[in-house]
């Protein structure tokens, strides 16, 4: 047989034969970094989720309300007037509560808190509010704290709202100081009923007949909330067997269910529950901010469910561009940067531009989630 030809020289490749092992020896389809190993935890005290935070009940109040959004940015922030103008609209639109879990998450000394607020809230200077529904991450929404002050801002900046109906709603904030609920028998039924048009009062049946409010989370159908209800809610009560309106919603009738219907704690028809407007938006915002924040846990570790503080926050920040950083903008005109505008993040399109600590603070202080000292990254969350 000949032999093979034996050449002075070794064969050369060419480019296109590189590239196409290059090509077969890489995936189709290239996964994102996924955290697999476990942070270090090796017991120490976390620091204190903001230590710039004041432990004046009042102060701290007034702190959560100023520090829960962001300012819009000014040029480069990839949105138009119309969408800035909706996003002010709707932080001026929400109420100025703040909820318990998240003061009790500020605060070093949570003795020395319920102290101050039960004073607080005897003097008249604070008011509890019960924030009907559930958050998506499995913890109650609960209580939430109000400054009387900013309260009756709200009743007398109420568009609408005759000037003789705020007064007497006002005097009758400061009469039933630490009460979610009063009669009604000092007002006219015109007068009730432009109370609860504005959103000032509500029905008490509304707190326990349903765990969510309408705009937040709708029963995919009238047999599921009726199978999931007793599972639910507290044994006994009317929410336990569907709410009020479980056979209308179940095609029949239910009017006989609605007039034999009696709160256990024998509420009177003419009692009503100390409300502010707009505080739906606010328990959608908490809530949906919450699920996300939980969401990006199990996306950067999927199997522990945790992830330092730093990258927790820049995932919740989507990666954006500062306006002002002149590098990052020129590394991405030359197509060099993966950043995107701030408007063109899920923190502004769905969030308002509410800040990570917010949602952070909120997360903790509801048991979501915990914070624990690494050692070595700094500050970890855990998603519990």
């Amino acid at each position: 047989m000949p032999k093979a030809a034996k050449f002075p020289f070794p064969i050369r490749k060419t480019a296109s034969s590189r590239s196409v092992e290059a090509r077969k020896s890489q995936p189709l389809f290239s996964k994102p970094a996924i955290h697999s190993d476990r942070l270090p935890d090796p017991g120490l005290t976390p620091p204190v989720l903001d230590p710039d935070a004041p432990q004046h009940l009042p102060s701290l109040i007034k702190y959560i309300l100023q520090n829960t959004f962001d300012d819009v940015p000014d040029r480069s922030a990839g949105m138009g007037s119309e969408r800035i103008s909706e996003i002010l609209r709707f932080r001026d639109g929400l109420p100025p509560i703040v909820s318990l879990a998240h003061v009790f998450a500020l605060s070093q000394s949570a003795t020395q808190t319920e102290r101050e607020m039960a004073r607080l809230v005897a003097a008249g200077t604070v008011r509890k509010i019960v924030i009907p529904g559930r958050g998506k991450s499995g913890g109650l929404v609960g209580e939430g704290l109000v400054l009387v002050d900013d309260w009756i801002a709200r009743v007398k900046g109420a568009a609408g709202l005759t000037h003789e109906t705020g007064e007497k709603y006002i005097a009758l904030l400061h009469a039933k100081r630490g009460e979610f609920s009063t009669t009604t028998s000092s007002f006219t039924t015109d007068e009730v009923r432009e109370l609860v048009t504005h959103g000032f009062l509500t029905s008490p049946t509304s707190l326990s007949s349903s765990s969510q409010p309408s705009s937040l989370l709708a029963p995919k159908s009238a047999a599921s909330s009726l199978a999931t209800a007793g599972s639910t809610f507290t044994t006994g009560t009317l929410a336990a067997i569907g709410g009020s309106n479980a056979i209308t919603a179940s095609g029949g009738s239910g009017s006989t269910l609605l007039a034999s219907a009696r709160p256990s704690n024998n509420i009177s028809y003419n009692t009503m529950t100390f409300s502010l407007p707009n505080t739906g938006a606010y328990l959608k915002l908490q809530t949906t901010a919450r699920a996300h924040l939980h969401f990006l846990l199990r996306q950067i570790s999927p199997a522990h469910r945790e992830a330092s503080n730093d990258l927790l926050r820049e995932k919740w920040n989507g990666n954006t561009i500062a306006p002002g950083d002149a590098a990052a903008n020129a590394k991405k005109a030359r197509g060099e940067s993966s950043a995107v505008l701030p408007g063109r993040t899920k923190r502004w399109r769905e969030f308002w531009g509410t800040r990570y600590e917010w949602v952070l603070a909120e997360a903790v202080g509801s048991g979501g989630v915990e914070c624990f000292d690494t050692g070595a990254v700094g500050l970890g969350v855990r998603a519990r």
